[in-house]
Formats: C-alpha cells, sequence, structure tokens
C-alpha cells in the first residue's frame, strides 16, 4: 500500500486509542480522470481534522463542513457504512474540483473503538498482506491473508480492500550519496535501513528516520527477509560489500534491486556474478544497473534523485521501455561519487 495510506491507518488507530470517534473513506472505484486511485483512504476525526485525502481538496472541505455541522455520524448511514459518488455529473464535478469527466465512489465507515483497527495495523506492522473486508449491513470487518496483487473491490454487501506493509528501502552504504537518497527517500514515505559495517562512514551517519545497521550487507538483506514492497540499492562501489548482497537481493522478491557505476563497472559487475556466484541469466536481468533514470546527473543530490525516480518509476508499474535508463543515456551511467 502506499505509506500515506498506511499513515491514514496510523493516525486513525491513535486518534481512536485517545477515544476519537472518526469516519474512514476509502476511495471504491474511480470513472475517467480522478485525484486519487481504488483504495485511497482519508480518516475525519469527529472534531474535523483529516488525515489522509480522496481528492484535490474540495471533496474534503465538504465533507469537514458536514462533520462541524451535523456530527461525524452524518457521513454514515445511521452509524454503518455507505456508498456515496461524487462527480456524477458535470455541475457536482466543477463544485467538487474534480477533473472533466471523473466520478469518484467512497465508502464511508464509522470508527468508534481502536478495536475496530487493533488486527489490521499490527498485521501491517507484522509485513503480512492483508484482506480487509468490511459488511456494509453490518460495518463488521474481518481480516485474512492475502496476495499484495488484489486491489479495491464491492458488490455491494461487502468491501473488499487489499492492505500490504509499507515500502522499505535498503541502501547498502553510509557515503554522501547515500544521504541525498535517504532523506528525499524518508520524504516519500519509505521506511529506510542504511547498512555499511565500515566505522569511518557509520560513525557520521545522523539522517534522520533512515536507521543505520553496522552489519555484513549479505546479512542484513538476507535478515531483513526482502518482500515485494522492498527495494534495495547498492552504493559502495566496493564488491566485497555490494556482490553477496546484490546476489541474495536478486534471489528474494524485492521488486527493485540497483547498483551504482557505469557501464563498464556494472558489466563486470554482472560478470562476476554470473562467474563466480552462478546466477541466471534470469536473475541477472532484475539488476538495475547503472541504477537510475537518465537527467543528465552529475551531483550526488542529482544522482540520488535519478535513483529514486527510477525506483518509484518501478513500484509504480511504469514498464522498462517507459523509462529513459542511464545505460542509454549520453553519459554512460551515473559516475562514480566519493562515497
Amino acid at each position: 500500500m502506499e505509506p500515506v495510506d498506511l499513515d491514514v491507518l496510523r493516525a486513525a488507530w491513535r486518534w481512536l486509542r485517545e477515544s476519537r470517534k472518526l469516519v474512514l473513506v476509502t476511495v471504491v472505484r474511480t470513472w475517467g480522470s480522478s485525484p486519487r486511485p481504488p483504495g485511497a483512504m482519508m480518516a475525519i476525526r469527529d472534531d474535523g481534522m483529516v488525515a489522509g485525502s480522496v481528492s484535490g481538496g474540495c471533496i474534503e472541505d465538504d465533507l469537514i463542513d458536514q462533520v462541524h455541522r451535523l456530527g461525524v455520524e452524518a457521513l454514515t448511514n445511521g452509524g454503518l457504512p455507505h456508498l456515496t459518488a461524487y462527480g456524477v455529473d458535470a455541475d457536482q464535478a466543477h463544485r467538487f474540483g474534480l477533473p472533466c469527466g471523473g466520478t469518484l465512489e467512497l465508502a464511508f465507515e464509522l470508527l468508534q473503538a481502536p478495536e475496530a483497527l487493533d488486527q489490521l495495523v499490527a498485521r501491517l506492522d507484522a509485513r503480512r498482506p492483508t484482506m480487509r473486508v468490511l459488511d456494509l449491513a453490518t460495518g463488521r470487518a474481518d481480516c485474512f491473508d492475502a496476495s499484495v496483487h488484489r486491489g479495491v473491490q464491492c458488490d455491494g454487501k461487502t468491501l473488499s480492500t487489499v492492505l500490504g506493509p509499507a515500502y522499505r528501502l535498503i541502501v547498502i552504504g553510509a557515503g554522501q550519496l547515500s544521504r541525498y537518497l535517504c532523506q528525499s527517500a524518508v520524504g516519500l514515505g519509505f521506511d529506510v535501513t542504511v547498512c555499511d559495517p565500515r566505522e569511518e562512514y557509520a560513525l557520521g551517519w545522523d539522517v534522520p528516520g533512515a536507521r543505520l545497521v553496522r552489519g555484513m550487507p549479505d546479512d542484513v538483506v538476507v535478515q531483513s527477509a526482502p518482500d515485494a514492497h522492498t527495494a534495495i540499492i547498492a552504493l559502495t562501489h566496493d564488491p566485497k560489500l555490494d556482490d553477496l548482497a546484490i546476489m541474495d537481493a536478486l534471489r528474494s522478491p524485492a521488486f527493485y534491486v540497483g547498483a551504482l557505476g557505469s557501464r563498464a563497472n556494472n558489466a563486470k559487475r554482472v560478470s562476476r556474478l554470473r562467474e563466480h556466484f552462478a546466477m541466471s541469466e534470469v536473475e541477472l536481468a532484475r539488476l538495475h544497473g547503472p541504477a537510475g533514470i537518465y537527467i543528465g546527473s552529475r551531483t550526488p543530490p542529482e544522482i540520488a534523485l535519478s535513483i529514486l525516480a527510477e525506483i518509484v518509476a518501478v513500484k509504480n508499474g511504469l514498464a522498462g521501455d517507459a523509462r529513459i535508463s542511464v545505460a542509454v543515456g549520453k553519459s554512460g551511467g551515473n559516475c562514480k561519487v566519493e562515497s
């Protein structure tokens, strides 16, 4: 699931533990252009405070106004879940600031006790992909193990939402480039771990929100149990640190595995992995090397932007032929920078 939606659930759970009431709003379906995709969430507290969004802001403003005037229960069907469409005609689309032709169907669910989200939050903290099934007639919600590939389904009787764990980023190397990469990744909501056993780099690490571990990178990758919500990027240029970790990462379900370097260095890396570690061509084809999207980057901040842009593009399912890889850029790949 998107980090912003996980943040919504955490905020809602925290508010419930503070004895507040709230309505959880979920985008069920969209037609035409729409600001947020199905599955996007927003929580509205009984005093009008909001976490998350379902539109560009106008629908949120309307819902907040209703809460202030009528109370949070007014957004539900007598306390029970219900579905509402916004943007069904041109006038409403204009009123709520929806794009031309855009329509949203939203589900509203009243929550009044932390038990409503206890199990869901615990499962997501344990990185268990979860299907939450809401009975629209009774308001009962149950959680089940699920594939991360299913989305939102509604048959008019139940609303099934598949929620995955937070996206993770494992960065090998705590050098200058890693600082810029991790600062931006934290801002995008990634759960960031940096691995570097080298004392001269680890002692100076101070990026808020990006925790540092001192083990050998290959051990850290294995112990992290990468899943389909995990990206791994090697930035040290040291084969002793990078190669084994890349091997373990490529044999995991991680959605992205990349390594910094020029095309020539990447070719040498691939050769080592093939010859010394008997990696298959299928496994090696998963490696993003040189890592990044070609933007003519030269400085560490620009290279960090290039790499993170590629990670996000892969996360969002953008096909490789729709991206401008640094491997085909004029520079021949992201250049080595001082770590």
